[in-house]
């Protein structure tokens, strides 16, 4: 039978129960919109797309199988269809091309079938959690044993429940939102992340949740290696100064746990004469020029650790970064801390590209009602403690600003004595105040349990389940778009150029020909226009096509080359 009498007797089979799954079917083709996205299909197979999706999931009989709807599902992320709804607009007939099927799932149908995905709750956190391991089992040798640690606020504008307001740094407001806290290594490369639907901070979070897991699931040395060196510790955490506490650094290094973080209170400048030339080479194998000094420091607690200072060449601003790891080296120190950035850097390209923050699903689940809150009452009366200090400090300010002229007039000087008597009173007035409010701040309870709330003030946690599995699939999407372009960043005069490249390769119209005598695939990309990209084009088409990658559920070994 042809492809035009296959599909048809498909449908019907599949709408009477009687179709596991369509075959994948591929036919020639010309010009077909988006094809280059297929180039990423080896990296987004390395990365374990596919890997355990039949461990962790099924799918009841139907016509799409469950490898086409992750396939399609990745391959839409990376083309910046940043949601289900946004599919509408693309030409299903086409995208059914790359599929092997005859079009792309309907978003209804989509959606239907993420629901029935994530239809057990917990499920996407263990295929996340398992694929994590392996990540990190995997990483670049620089890279091992780097865990970099940080907080993200999803913010909802929604009125299904009241959330708590958390600080947003990027937008300098309190709104409310969830906290997702994100563990990357060196250069951004995402690993996992633990949503907090009530925010304990990240000391918390940490002691809590990422270090046992890290301990059961990250790559470490062997007992022997441990044993036999005293300073080798199992791995490292990167933070900003939002962790920093003496007492927990003094934890973590019992658990035989670096740290590597900002100081908070650093004092007062060293001079400048400590400070010296040292090549630093950053995570993309830059080198550069610091200027580092360190000491020993001990914090308020006792805790000997070592302070690496940076000195601003153009402002003079010290830096001072703290370690527990005695083994590293001083400008590793300095590298390691400085590609911290690489994650905020990530979470800005994955908002931005991939729709991190976008709602995946409309409604929320109970939170347990044993849960410890922030008491909003002792929440308001603190807002208002801070509020009126404010107030009180700008009164002492114009207070202490005021002065006679050098030869006053007695009206000046009656003016002068009646105005500071005002303020005085005012300063009195808002001493006591503050007084009343620290008083009942005081005798309100700071937390209390979710049940202990009033009603109304009561909240719920928005759905999790289809947002982590959404989610994961971006992270397989962003690493595959990551290996690529780190294939063919030695073509390109700038590193930068790497990830515009792909995005536009992404998007470019491709040629199929199928080939069922020699098992074969071909993928035709259509040229670029400039030369130097078509050259790294044409260096990644012949690594892809030598990763002897076969189309998934299908003997087709794909082959990737240039039109011409």
């Amino acid at each position: 039978m042809g492809y035009g009498t296959t599909r048809p007797l498909e449908r019907v089979m599949a709408s009477c129960g009687l179709l596991t799954s369509a075959e994948l079917e591929f036919v020639a083709a010309d010009d077909v919109p988006n094809g280059g996205v297929l180039c990423a299909l080896p990296a987004l197979l390395a990365e374990g797309l596919l890997r355990h999706t039949r461990t962790f999931y099924r799918l009841p009989p139907g016509f799409y199988p469950l490898e086409s709807i992750f396939l399609a599902l990745a391959l839409l992320a990376l083309v910046r269809c940043r949601s289900l709804e946004q599919s509408r607009y693309l030409s299903p007939g086409e995208w059914g091309k790359l599929l092997g099927l005859d079009r792309l799932p309907e978003v209804k149908t989509l959606r239907r079938k993420i629901s029935d995905l994530c239809g057990q709750d917990g499920q996407a956190a263990q295929w996340q959690s398992r694929l994590a391991g392996e990540w990190m089992l995997g990483a670049h040798s620089q890279s091992v044993g780097l865990f970099y640690a940080d907080g993200h606020v999803r913010v909802y504008h929604g009125s299904l429940t009241d959330l708590p307001r958390r600080y947003v740094a990027r937008e300098r407001l309190c709104l409310r939102g969830t906290t997702d806290y994100w563990i990357n290594g060196l250069g951004g490369a995402p690993f996992f992340l633990l949503t907090q639907p009530v925010n304990p901070g990240l000391i918390a979070v940490l002691r809590e949740h990422i270090v046992p897991r890290l301990l059961a699931e990250a790559p470490q040395p062997g007992i022997e290696a441990l044993e036999a060196d005293a300073l080798l510790p199992r791995f490292t955490l990167i933070f900003d100064r939002e962790g920093y506490s003496p007492d927990f650094f003094a934890e973590l290094k019992a658990q035989r746990i670096a740290i590597l973080t900002y100081h908070k209170f650093p004092g007062e400048k060293w001079p400048v004469a400590e400070f010296a030339p040292h090549p630093v080479r950053l995570h993309n194998s830059d080198i550069i020029e610091l200027q580092l000094a360190e000491r020993g420091t001990r914090l308020s607690n006792g805790l000997w650790v070592r302070e690496v200072r940076k000195l601003s060449a153009s402002s003079g601003a010290q830096s001072s970064i703290l370690s527990t790891d005695m083994r590293l080296d001083l400008t590793r120190i300095a590298a390691d801390i400085a590609a911290r950035w690489s994650q905020e850097n990530f979470l800005k390209y994955m908002r931005e590209h991939y729709g991190l923050d976008r709602l995946i699903e409309h409604g929320t689940q109970p939170l347990p009602e044993a849960m410890v809150v922030v008491n909003p009452a002792w929440r308001r009366l603190n807002q208002s403690v801070r509020r009126e200090s404010a107030r009180l400090y700008r009164l002492r300010a114009e207070f202490g600003a005021r002065a006679l002229p050098a030869q006053p007039t007695p009206q000046q000087v009656q003016n002068f004595e009646r105005r500071g008597g005002e303020l005085q009173e005012k300063i009195q007035a808002q001493e006591l105040t503050i007084s009343d409010l620290k008083e009942k701040r005081r005798q309100t309870p700071t937390k209390l349990t979710l049940k202990e709330l009033p009603e109304t003030e009561r909240f719920a946690q928005l759905k999790t389940e289809k947002k982590h599995f959404i989610d994961t699939i971006k992270l397989i999407a962003y690493r595959a778009e990551s290996a690529l372009a780190g294939e063919i960043r030695e073509a390109l005069s700038r590193d930068d150029d790497g990830r515009a490249l792909l995005r536009r390769l992404f998007v470019t119209p491709a040629n199929l020909r199928p080939d069922p005598v020699a098992q074969s695939l071909t993928v035709e990309l259509h040229r670029l226009g400039s030369p130097l990209q078509d050259l790294a084009v044409a260096h990644l088409c012949q690594l892809l096509t030598d990763s002897q990658t076969l189309f998934p559920t299908t003997n087709l070994r794909l082959i990737f080359r240039q039109v011409g």
